[in-house]
């Protein structure tokens, strides 16, 4: 990993993708692919049950400074804060919520996660190692 070469100070101006978790290789960070009951990692050839799969963060923004817009994406345990438990324990709390409902169509809970998400950052300021 690479480590910080500057601050920025910036305002989120908009939240770039709705899918704030994924299932994450343990090895590489990679995007895993679930299959019904067993993941396994393309990049790295990572295999294993779908039930022990962990999750991470990945907050795509579009940021502005006095100047200029960027596109950038936060990943990992330093959104844990904003969010208030990690990404495996809210992954967690979403499956037991649609299970406790009866939830199968899980748009819902998913556009309700993305308003609180708008809310809590856009127009917000922030300052962003880059």
């Amino acid at each position: 990993m690479s480590s910080v070469q500057g601050l920025l100070a910036a305002s989120v101006i908009s939240i770039q993708n709705s899918c704030f978790i994924y299932p994450a290789c343990q090895n590489c960070f990679s995007r895993l692919i679930l299959h019904s009951r067993r993941f396994s990692c393309l990049k790295c050839g990572c295999t294993g049950e779908a039930k022990d799969a962990s999750y991470r963060y990945r907050l795509s923004l579009k940021i502005a400074d006095t100047n200029d817009l960027f596109d950038i994406t936060v990943f990992g345990s330093c959104l844990d804060p904003f969010f208030g438990v990690t990404a495996e324990n809210l992954q967690r709390y979403i499956q037991d919520f649609n299970q406790l409902i009866g939830e199968t169509n899980t748009e819902s809970t998913a556009s309700a996660l993305v308003q609180a998400v708008e809310t809590c950052f856009i127009g917000k300021r922030f300052i962003f190692g880059v």
